[in-house]
């Protein structure tokens, strides 16, 4: 019988340094996971219930806040239930998993923050012809199919690692990542999945997006030069937290990317695991507070539903009050 047939888990090597910390850890990541959900949860709701927010923009961030969400929850339940683990063992089925999620994590993250720009290089440039180009039924279609194309993609690529033939089960990482899975199996034919993770995983999801995403910007920037002031300070205001988003993912993205290919063992544990899961823990994070806070319309409705939600309870406590005494 084939030796490879015989795995059926993975051991995730990174957590054997967590050592007494563990609880710390643990306690820091649950923190933080559900601060991601609280904040991208309630500027969803926001964004519902408030009929002005309505608009191709907000669709845009709406999707964009789910997805964050989405991928937070692809690794960071695994990772406290890795924290407190003796084994650090994780099977090849949810492994499979993970990686799935990761990577469609990652390729609707950078199609939202594609179509984003393109959102705001019309609105910008093109201000009149805006509610022609971009419409709320537009933006829905361009949001499904984002999703569709993505999880179809990300199917095919994990088809191939599936295939192959696994000989070893030692991951030198915290979670499971299709390269690092595809370097472990003896399969004469891996070079094939490298290679599609390659054009799936830089050209079409980084590669392409970061290209049409700087051209976007050179026009928006060139209007800028010769617009009024006026028109400087509406692209500052929907530009910045757009921008910053996207620095900071192509940042995380390419530094898990580097991880992947060369020995980080030296990396002192504290700084690769906070690296490591910046993409998933750090952005999801700072999305829903940079454009809370910086985008006037939602910071207003924000605002709005705080103070509806204060009044509401207040009403509750005293009626309340009356029905005791």
């Amino acid at each position: 019988m084939d030796n490879s047939t015989e795995i059926v888990s993975f051991v995730l090597t990174m957590y054997s340094k967590v050592g007494q910390f563990k609880y710390l850890y643990f306690t820091l990541a649950f923190i933080f996971y559900m601060l991601v959900i609280v904040a991208n949860t309630f500027l969803i709701f926001t964004i519902y219930v408030d009929r002005n927010l309505h608009e191709p923009m907000y669709l845009f961030l709406c999707c964009l806040f789910v997805n964050e969400i989405y991928g937070s929850t692809s690794l960071m339940p695994c990772l406290m239930a890795q924290i407190l683990s003796e084994t650090h063992e994780i099977s090849a089925f949810y492994c499979f998993i993970q990686i799935f999620n990761i990577h469609a994590y990652a390729g609707i993250e950078f199609g939202t923050l594609t179509v984003m720009a393109y959102d705001r290089y019309v609105c910008i440039c093109k201000p009149l012809h805006y509610n022609t180009i971009i419409t709320k039924r537009k933006a829905q279609i361009v949001i499904i199919v984002i999703w569709i194309v993505t999880f179809v993609e990300v199917a095919v690529l994990l088809s191939f690692t599936i295939r192959l033939k696994r000989c070893k089960n030692i991951i030198n990482s915290f979670f499971c990542e299709n390269h690092i899975v595809v370097e472990l199996s003896c399969s004469p034919d891996r070079t094939v999945s490298l290679v599609h993770d390659l054009i799936f995983g830089l050209i079409f999801t980084v590669a392409v997006p970061l290209i049409y995403i700087s051209y976007s910007y050179g026009k928006i920037l060139a209007v800028c030069l010769k617009g009024s002031k006026e028109t400087k300070l509406k692209a500052l205001e929907t530009c910045t937290p757009h921008l910053i988003s996207l620095i900071s993912f192509v940042f995380a993205c390419f530094y898990i990317l580097i991880t992947q290919r060369f020995d980080m063992s030296s990396t002192p544990f504290e700084l690769f695991i906070t690296l490591g899961v910046y993409s998933v823990v750090v952005q999801p994070l700072q999305n829903p507070l940079i454009y809370g806070l910086k985008l006037s319309q939602i910071r207003q409705a924000c605002i709005k539903l705080l103070k509806l939600k204060i009044d509401i309870t207040g009403l509750i406590i005293i009626m309340t009050g009356i029905t005791i005494c």
